[in-house]
């Protein structure tokens, strides 16, 4: 982001937190169902174990929006997700279509959540580029 305000460092510290989590989950519910040690109800609770931390993410950056003070840095923010949202629904929209037709393989739908995280970074991108034409 743009700048060091407090809600970007409690922002930063929090995804940061969320995202070790995620990992951490995610190699142990690998290790669990490579290793068949998960079965029945376990199972399903395993397997969702490592959304829970981006769904926090989701949450947190709805927090950052909130707590976010300066208005300049939230616009730009905002800016970036709504060019992540575009970017994830377009690729997911035209992705399915292809799908659906036969052309491509399928690719599990969480995904969306990486490339949306991917359009923030592309947003963030954007916000730079803008930058030099607003001054």
């Amino acid at each position: 982001m743009f700048g060091a305000s407090p809600a970007i460092k409690r922002y930063n510290r929090r995804v940061i937190w969320l995202s070790l989590g995620y990992a951490a989950l995610l190699f142990a519910a690998v290790a669990l169902f490579s290793r068949g040690a998960v079965h029945g109800p376990l199972a399903y609770l395993v397997a969702i174990l490592p959304a829970v931390p981006q769904i926090a993410i989701f949450m947190i950056i709805g927090r950052y929006l909130i707590e976010e003070t300066d208005e300049y840095l939230r616009d730009r923010f905002v800016r970036q997700l709504l060019i992540a949202t575009g970017f994830a629904l377009s690729v997911t929209t035209a992705w399915g279509f292809l799908e659906n037709f036969g052309l491509v393989p399928h690719v599990y739908a969480y995904y969306t959540a990486v490339l949306w995280f991917a359009g923030i970074g592309i947003g963030a991108l954007v916000n730079r580029l803008a930058i030099g034409r607003e001054t």
